[in-house]
């Protein structure tokens, strides 16, 4: 058991190394170089959105160009990777389905390996993070069948030694995880299903957090989620929209705001779900008056049917538009979140000759209910 021990532990040293950009190399010489000399350390950056249905082959692609060229260490996508319920128009408007449309259960059996041919394997090389999003359970899709298909993702190395560090027998992948990253505990939570959050997650989640809550090395908590939590500035489209949700999400809010306010991390909170971009989406009246407000991000923008905003949404809320969000980490675990917008201009050349420029465009300008 202690060889075990020892071997998860340094699998997760090891995986946290490899996430982090390395440290300045220090000044060669006799004598070390004098404090003020010594450069301050530059943030690091990672990327995020969800939501690539309807238009994600055609929008993905770019999304992963731009990540790249941000300088992310990975990707973290929300969910809702395709419609499930009816063909993406992205399919079958590819060259092979034009002439003879599929059928329902065979876009079905294809469409997630659609998905990650066409929108994960852009990102080469560079570690991606998968959610879950409620379309990834509409029948005939599973849980089960999602762990199944994307055990690689959700059961990386690393996140299968956090898992196993965190309780020894817990051998299973689940559709909710979490991983650390230069001071950074980034927590992947599961509200695919109107019941989520069930007891288990709960369970884990609040365990989850008392430990980063009373870890030195943890210094900013990031949490995503497909769904955002209740009494958000998008609450007519989130985990309000059942009992069980609204119950147990604001549970979770206020376990997070007592990490932010007790044990003095730094919180945030990121989900999809609606598709548009939206900044301070837990300004509202309800948490103004049941604890206070946490930072939270909507970003839906990798791809699908555009939704129009809210009419309480800030003035830096956005939609008809595509991209992703930017984290810069700093040392204290402070993080500075951008917008990266993606243009039709972004998009490869190999993808708009494979779809045609007239299907590419009409991604750009008619994929959208807030025409």
């Amino acid at each position: 058991m202690r060889k075990s021990m020892l071997l998860v532990a340094g699998a997760l040293v090891l995986a946290s190394l490899s996430l982090v950009p390395a440290p300045l190399e220090a000044q060669t010489g006799s004598n070390p170089p004098a404090p003020a000399s010594r450069p301050r350390p530059r943030p690091w950056k990672f990327a995020l959105s969800g939501d690539s249905r309807n238009c994600g082959d055609v929008v993905m692609p770019g999304i992963a160009a731009g990540v790249k060229q941000s300088g992310a260490i990975f990707y973290w996508h929300l969910g809702d990777f395709r419609k499930i319920g009816s063909v993406d128009e992205d399919i079958a408007h590819q060259p092979e389905h034009l002439s003879t449309p599929l059928a329902l259960p065979d876009y079905q059996a294809l469409a997630w390996k659609d998905f990650l041919d066409n929108q994960i394997a852009p990102f080469g090389a560079l570690r991606v993070y998968l959610g879950i999003g409620n379309h990834e359970t509409i029948p005939p899709k599973t849980l089960a069948e999602f762990v199944i298909q994307f055990a690689r993702w959700i059961d990386a190395p690393n996140l299968r030694a956090q898992r196993l560090q965190d309780d020894p027998t817990d051998r299973q992948a689940k559709t909710y995880y979490h991983w650390s990253a230069g001071g950074v505990d980034f927590i992947n939570l599961d509200n695919s299903l109107e019941s989520q959050f069930d007891p288990a997650q709960i369970d884990w989640f609040e365990k989850t957090l008392a430990s980063d809550s009373s870890s030195p090395r943890i210094r900013a908590i990031v949490v995503g989620m497909h769904e955002a939590l209740p009494e958000s500035i998008s609450k007519d489209h989130s985990m309000n929209q059942s009992p069980g949700g609204t119950e147990t999400g604001r549970r979770v809010y206020a376990d997070l705001l007592q990490a932010q306010n007790t044990a003095h991390k730094h919180v945030y909170v990121l989900a999809s779900h609606s598709h548009f971009f939206m900044d301070s989406v837990y300004n509202t009246s309800y948490w103004r008056l049941h604890g206070g407000v946490l930072p939270g991000w909507i970003v839906g923008t990798a791809g699908a049917e555009r939704y129009a905003l809210p009419p309480e949404a800030s003035s830096a809320s956005q939609t008809n538009v595509y991209g992703f969000l930017t984290g810069a980490v700093h040392p204290d675990g402070q993080i500075d979140f951008d917008f990266q917008q993606v243009n039709e201009s972004d998009i490869p050349a190999a993808v708009t000759e494979r779809y045609t420029p007239e299907f590419v465009h009409w991604c750009f300008s008619q994929n959208s209910r807030a025409q």
